[in-house]
């Protein structure tokens, strides 16, 4: 491929996307350019403080145990106060917990604020997919979601270098630029960011359409939603396994910590270097076949851990192959959520979505580990391995009819109703969408998903199903085997947190 090619493929990558979206990719490059607390929380905890590493592990767990809480709590908060509130108000919170780290020493007093921290934010991370797929062209928002996941991993890789650089300064000084950061983002948001919540819907005449009630439960009962969240828990738990397994089998076969270092920031360097690339290659293709794909590739990477030996290329190669299923899979699933998700209530859906990102932050430290302490890492490996390809028989056999077939009705409605690309955008995608029900399903009126982000058509091309949701390039944590759990936190790599 020329330079002018990759130049030219590099410029429709970014192009055609409201001047909205932009100022909400420049809040997320500024907020996680800052990103300094759980990037270097465990070495705070340990060598600052003295604390033990079960104790710093226990504080990181603490904060993905919030986000289990507040995810949905941002995403009811989205739907009812509107996205820019929910935003601003979790950024303040959030801010100020980092500014309460650079004050508090009491070991309790640092586990509730990192618990609340934790809380806050992962509320505002429904609000944000949801703005995005608010403002978007529904054969947009794949690419929308790759290119913000991209400016967090991209800050996040500054973060990890500016704060190895400046770390002479004191832990508490970062903390503090941390919440410089925050509040910086915050304020983009206030000045620049329209509120995107849809307004309500009026009939032709005029009056108010009355639009279903949809709680959490609700949420929980539209069946090939449910099965998307399942499916996607299964993808983070194998996601999340090498940010403790794979430092601790480098150590097993002798490798230093600084080895790790180097391995594991091949993650980062691939994301930020190659994440456009990879979205233009993807784009328009089906989510079925992408979700199905980013799991096998999850699976045979974390699987080839097993086989690596002692050799530090070989690792690097399999974080290479996982780290492309992440760079799919992640705007993938996103889209994926917002398209099942009706308009209203897009900021619940959300928030049960990155639910699943919070309870693997919670979950898979702790069974990583025992499995590591107990069986070996070779155990590890293989149940990584298996739950990878369960994923992805799952995606492909559970969720084909309700993905790929909204992307064939939304491709025929669009047709039917738009002449030029101009009516399409201006199409509202969930009216006369109904209710998707699949025999045997169960699924109810109130679930009543919209084909919504189904209108987009490209021909030959299956409409994007997008995803989107965070993760930060875990760089520059050598804190060596006896970091264990505190090694996710340390590199702050939580999706769920994009």
């Amino acid at each position: 491929m020329s330079i002018d090619s990759l130049r030219r493929s590099a410029r429709a990558t970014v192009s055609g996307l409201p001047q909205g979206f932009w100022w909400l990719w420049l809040s997320t490059l500024v907020n996680r350019t800052g990103a300094f607390v759980l990037t270097f929380l465990s070495l705070y905890l340990t060598v600052e403080l003295g604390h033990s590493a079960w104790f710093a592990g226990l504080v990181v767990a603490l904060h993905g145990l919030g986000g289990v809480a507040g995810s949905p709590l941002g995403g009811a908060l989205t739907d009812r106060w509107g996205r820019r509130p929910t935003m601003v108000t979790m950024h303040l919170a959030a801010a100020a917990g980092a500014a309460a780290l650079a004050v508090v020493t009491s070991a309790w007093a640092i586990a509730t604020v990192v618990l609340l921290m934790g809380v806050a934010m992962q509320a505002v991370r429904p609000s944000i997919n949801a703005t995005i797929a608010d403002m978007v062209p529904a054969h947009d928002v794949r690419r929308a979601y790759a290119l913000n996941y991209w400016a967090l991993n991209l800050g996040f890789a500054i973060a990890s270098i500016g704060g190895g650089a400046a770390i002479f300064l004191g832990y508490r000084t970062l903390f503090v630029v941390d919440a410089v950061a925050t509040v910086l983002c915050a304020v983009i948001v206030f000045l620049r960011l329209p509120e995107t919540r849809p307004e309500a819907r009026v009939d032709t005449a005029g009056e108010p359409v009355v639009e279903a009630k949809v709680s959490m439960l609700t949420v929980l009962r539209d069946a090939p939603f449910r099965t998307l969240v399942l499916l996607n828990l299964l993808v983070c738990l194998v996601f999340t396994a090498p940010w403790i397994g794979l430092p601790l089998t480098m150590a097993d076969q002798g490798l230093s910590p600084s080895s790790y270092g180097v391995v594991i920031a091949v993650n980062g360097i691939v994301i930020v270097g190659f994440q456009l690339l990879v979205n233009r290659l993807t784009d328009k293709r089906s989510p079925v076949l992408l979700l199905g794909l980013s799991s096998l590739l999850f699976a045979f990477g974390t699987g080839a851990t097993a086989l690596a030996g002692s050799s530090v290329a070989a690792f690097a190669a399999t974080v290479v192959v996982w780290t492309v299923g992440e760079m799919i899979h992640v705007p993938t699933n996103a889209a994926a959520t917002a398209r099942l998700s009706p308009e209203h209530a897009r900021g619940r859906y959300q928030g049960v979505m990155g639910m699943s990102w919070a309870v693997a932050g919670f979950v898979a430290p702790i069974g990583a580990g025992a499995l590591v302490g107990g069986p070996g890492p070779n155990v590890l490996w293989a149940v990584t391995f298996a739950l990878g390809v369960l994923a992805a028989v799952g995606y492909t056999v559970r969720l084909r009819k309700a993905l790929d077939d909204d992307i064939d009705g939304g491709r025929d409605a669009d047709s039917a109703a738009c002449d030029d690309d101009a009516a399409r955008d201006a199409v509202d995608a969930d009216a006369g969408a109904g209710v998707r029900v699949e025999a045997g399903t169960g699924a109810s009126a109130d679930a009543g998903v919209s084909i919504q982000a189904g209108l987009d058509v490209e021909a030959g091309a299956g409409a994007s199903a997008d995803a989107g949701v965070s993760i930060q390039a875990g760089l520059g944590v050598e804190a060596g085997p006896g970091e264990g759990v505190g090694g996710v936190g340390s590199a702050g790599k939580s999706p769920v947190s994009a």
